[in-house]
């Protein structure tokens, strides 16, 4: 794992597009994180593509299926040897501890609590009445005992979450600089505040992407850390 937490979501469809951006700003992140979108677009051979540049792979993958096929999935993505790969805690234990047992011996396996895109109105409609925080507590501690090597949440719960497990690795999403339009996120925070909450990896994607220099977005939310 690189000292830079920072890790820009390639969320393009676009392989060319993914490899011009990566190499833009590969100095000033800490790594690549490929998501539904890019996977289901070019598979193994996008993310082997992407590995030439020389950062590491997080595989945003949320996996979420019964224990036996989640195990399969993991084993069919081991050969790509990714740094981080996320799979949803929804899952339950059994699920979770198959993954684990699946993936390769340098692959950090993360599980998804609470999307950053719900709230507590969100969490009601599908039948959740705790709030995201509560929610994100639960399936952290479900997350612990599978033997997981940390977890996904917003920089809301993060803090929260160190505090009963200490060593744990902690993925957060859904970062916005204070002058960003929020769009689909909702329980946002800044880069800064998600690392000084104890955010082990910081998840930025339209921040940078979206920008209109994204090596300058790259630099000045480096700089901030």
């Amino acid at each position: 794992m690189s000292n830079n937490p920072v890790y820009v979501a390639l969320d393009v469809p676009r392989l060319d597009a993914a490899e011009a951006l990566a190499n833009k700003v590969k100095g000033h992140v800490g790594g690549l994180k490929l998501g539904l979108e890019f996977f289901c677009a070019h598979g193994h051979h996008g993310v082997r593509e992407l590995q030439k540049i020389g950062l590491p792979i997080f595989l945003d993958l949320k996996l979420h299926d019964i224990p036996n096929t989640v195990a399969a999935a993991m084993q069919a993505i081991n050969t790509l040897n990714p740094a981080v790969v996320t799979i949803h805690a929804a899952g339950g234990r059994a699920m979770m501890e198959e993954a684990k047992a699946a993936a390769g011996e340098n692959t950090k396996v993360v599980a998804v609590t609470v999307l950053t895109s719900l709230d507590d109105e969100d969490l009601g409609a599908i039948g959740i009445t705790a709030p995201p925080m509560e929610q994100a507590l639960r399936l952290a501690d479900l997350a612990h005992a599978a033997g997981l090597d940390g977890i996904v949440c917003s920089g809301h719960e993060v803090a929260a979450i160190k505090q009963q497990w200490k060593d744990g690795f902690f993925v957060v999403p859904g970062l916005r600089l204070p002058d960003a339009k929020y769009s689909d996120q909702k329980r946002i925070v800044s880069p800064r505040e998600a690392r000084d909450n104890g955010a082990s990896l910081l998840v930025v994607g339209r921040p940078i992407r979206g920008a209109e220099d994204p090596l300058a977005a790259a630099k000045a939310i480096e700089a901030t850390l």
